[in-house]
């Protein structure tokens, strides 16, 4: 059976345990970049991908339920301008405005 090509955003399994995705593709120089679940990120030839799929050590897999599990996500309101700190409390994420800033002062 042929592999298929790798998508960015698909999820594979490797020897039935790491979890990864593909990040990046590049089909001029033949490499496909994955990101496993822990944040480690790689790069794997083409040639390697069709033959660790033909071997049985590469399968389609679903994505992870929690996905940020590789990715530095906030939580956040509804807007998006709120996160969490360290200790719980809720922050304003929004800039503050240039008050006070005077221009002109030497």
């Amino acid at each position: 059976m042929a592999s298929p090509q790798p998508a960015i955003g698909d999820w594979y399994r490797l020897n039935g345990g790491a979890l990864f995705e593909v990040v990046a593709f590049d089909d001029d120089d033949g490499t496909i970049e994955i990101q496993y679940f822990d944040g480690t990120v790689e790069e794997m030839d083409v040639e390697d991908w069709e033959s660790q799929w033909d071997d049985g050590a590469l399968e389609s897999a679903e994505p992870p339920e929690d996905w940020t599990g590789s990715v530095d996500v906030e939580g956040s309101d509804e807007d998006g301008r709120t996160g969490n700190d360290a200790l719980g409390e809720e922050r304003d994420l929004r800039a503050s405005g240039l008050d006070n800033i005077d221009l002109f002062d030497q």
